[in-house]
């Protein structure tokens, strides 16, 4: 039998290890921006034409390369930063591996012109798909400019999965976005498709963040700076009032370096308990310096997934920092043992306590039970069965209600036909059939209970509203005769320059159900109409959700977008408590419910009621 196996070419073997490493245009931005940040540059410009696709330039005023150091620049595992194992322990840099620029050139024809300050002339280098073309001497400014072209020209079934250039671009001002937030005292700026993006001048944090994710979050910025003998961590968290509905914009820094850590996310919501929706996401910009003998930053190509020493320890390190800032700047509810001006002018606190007041006091049951020793802890065994006869009196004597409370004839309509016997009971049947029902009962104003022929239906309240608005705002879609309800002040909505782009993709879905919004400036929008039948105030909740859901739909989602977008807002839109405190409301509630094409389930699969058999329920009482 003849051997079988060989070893792959270098070619080969470079295109393999790009597929690890550049995964798409906005992979090969972050390994040029840190490569300029290695070469301590203190401006960084950054040009992309057809979302990196056509063109991705980085050019710095860092120390450059000279002819040696540039031609080898492009080796596999070539790198200035690692001489001995121990080296990758103690890792400050950004890139460190030397994959780079010898993936970025297996797959795109790159062109690198370098210059050291103290060298006359610079270096010109021109690859194609790991082949040196070219390398002669040019004049160039001190510094380096890296221009990527054609990415995956040689490799067109990876060009073939590369996204929509609204999806390419939003993933490159992602990278950006990490790495100018990183760095805020370097100057950057960004092309796109020859108009100027950002122009983001060197300065402070603060300065930084409010210039990259908007205006709207200059006041609600709060400081966060711990230092201990471990760690240090400092940077900025937002006020509850900053949350928003969509993930995105929350930065973890390990040493400079992004990170991703759901561990970590959780120490941080955890400390905004009580203070945020629950499913809301709070902002965060934060830095964490540890010594890299404590972290393992070589766990995955991208560098962003990382191994801790201790991960208990930093979480507990960084949820008590973010409480303690969240205090200390009293955005956490504090106890404030200080009477209010109201407080202080009532009777019972101006007025002297008499001593009639003190006898009753002192002849109440209460007083005596605290009173006595190791008796405080008997209350209730005493007096729990107290009033035991009164409560059985309360609920054995008949309430009179009118028929009014009642469900009326409109849901046997929605439901099916009236039986023949015409009972005054409940009768709605499990085979769809129904007669008169004499009656609802809300539970804890979430679940709506019914009687029926065979037992009881329990009806989850805010499920049936989503299912009903979904196919009313279904058939509003088909008709495309949406109403829109008109703001009398139009509300501005600001938004990062990747939701800008996300929400840009979606305003004319958002006009078929209802919302009139428009550009306005840079990553911001008016809102001049929204869905009927959306509480005044909730229009920003809403955004935000669908821009979350955008940024998080999967891939084969794009043709299931209407439907997802209308249950999205069908979730939003049923959250409406008010609409069944009285029985019209709940009869309403049934009557569409069992008007709809499925009224069994939400969008999402969920069931909406369910029937328990009469059976079941004196099983549960036993024989």
């Amino acid at each position: 039998m003849p051997d079988v196996i060989q070893l792959l070419s270098d070619h080969i073997a470079n295109q393999i290890a790009a597929g690890e490493v550049i995964q798409r245009p906005a992979s090969a931005v972050k390994e040029l921006l840190e490569n300029a940040i290695d070469a301590g540059a203190t401006e960084i410009q950054l040009i992309i034409k057809d979302a990196g696709k056509e063109l991705i330039q980085v050019t710095d005023n860092g120390k450059g390369m000279s002819p040696t150091d540039a031609r080898m620049s492009f080796e596999r595992h070539a790198t200035s930063k690692i001489k001995s194992i121990e080296d990758l322990f103690t890792i400050r840099t950004m890139g460190f591996r030397g994959e780079a620029l010898a993936s970025i050139a297996a797959v795109t024809q790159v062109e690198l012109k370098t210059r050291q300050a103290k060298s006359e002339a610079g270096t010109r280098i021109v690859i194609e798909g790991t082949d040196v073309k070219l390398q002669e001497p040019c004049a160039v400014n001190p510094g380096t400019t890296i221009s990527v072209k054609n990415l995956f020209y040689n490799v067109p079934a990876r060009r073939h999965f590369l996204k929509s250039a609204t999806t390419e671009l939003r993933h490159i001002l992602d990278e950006f976005t990490r790495v100018a937030l990183a760095y805020p005292a370097i100057s950057f700026r960004l092309w796109n498709n020859n108009t100027e993006q950002y122009h983001l001048a060197g300065g402070s944090m603060k300065a930084r963040i409010v210039a990259l994710l908007g205006n709207a979050y200059e006041k609600n910025l709060v400081p966060v700076e711990e230092k201990t003998d471990l760690l240090n961590i400092y940077g900025f968290i937002g006020k509850p009032e900053a949350a928003t509905r969509t993930r995105g914009m929350q930065f973890f820094f390990i040493n400079g370096r992004f990170i991703r850590n759901a561990y970590l996310n959780h120490a941080v919501v955890q400390a905004y308990e009580g203070l945020i929706e629950k499913d809301s996401f709070p902002f965060y910009v934060l830095f964490l310096e540890v010594d890299p003998a404590r972290v393992d930053v070589n766990v995955h190509p991208t560098k962003q997934e990382v191994k801790f020493e201790d991960d208990r320890m930093m979480y507990s390190y960084l949820n008590s920092a973010v409480k303690h800032s969240l205090a200390r700047y009293n955005i956490a509810p504090s106890l404030d043992f200080t009477l209010s001006p109201e407080i202080q002018q009532l009777p019972s606190v101006q007025l002297p306590y008499t001593n009639t007041q003190k006898a009753e006091t002192e002849r109440g049951y209460l007083y005596n039970t605290f009173s006595d020793k190791d008796q405080a802890h008997f209350i209730e065994r005493k007096d729990s069965l107290k009033h035991w006869k009164e409560l059985y009196e309360i609920a054995k004597t008949p309430v009179t209600v009118g028929r009014d409370q009642f469900a009326g004839n409109s849901f046997q309509s929605a439901v099916g036909r009236e039986t023949s016997d015409n009972s005054t009971q409940g009768t709605l049947m499990s085979d769809g059939e129904a007669g008169k029902s004499n009656g609802m009962m809300l539970i804890q104003g979430s679940l709506l209970a019914t009687t029926v022929k065979s037992g009881l239906m329990l009806i989850h309240i805010r499920r049936a509203q989503e299912r009903i608005w979904y196919e009313r705002l279904l058939g509003e879609w088909n008709s495309q005769n949406t109403p829109s309800q008109q703001v009398l002040f139009p509300i501005s909505y600001e938004t990062s320059p990747q939701d800008a782009l996300l929400l840009t993709e979606v305003l004319a879905d958002l006009a078929r159900i209802g919302f009139d919004i428009a550009p306005f400036g840079q990553n911001t929008f008016v809102v001049q109409g929204i869905p009927s039948g959306l509480p005044s105030g909730e229009e920003k909740n809403v955004l935000d959700e669908v821009l979350d859901h955008l940024k998080h739909e999967s891939p084969d989602a794009v043709n299931k977008r209407t439907e997802l977008l209308l249950a999205h807002m069908a979730r939003r839109l049923s959250r409406n408590k008010h609409a069944i405190m009285q029985p019209e409301g709940q009869q309403g509630l049934i009557d569409e419910l069992f008007a709809c094409s499925q009224p069994e389930y939400t969008p999402d699969g969920k069931k909406v009621f369910v029937m328990i058999k009469k059976e079941d329920l004196e099983g549960m009482l036993g024989n």
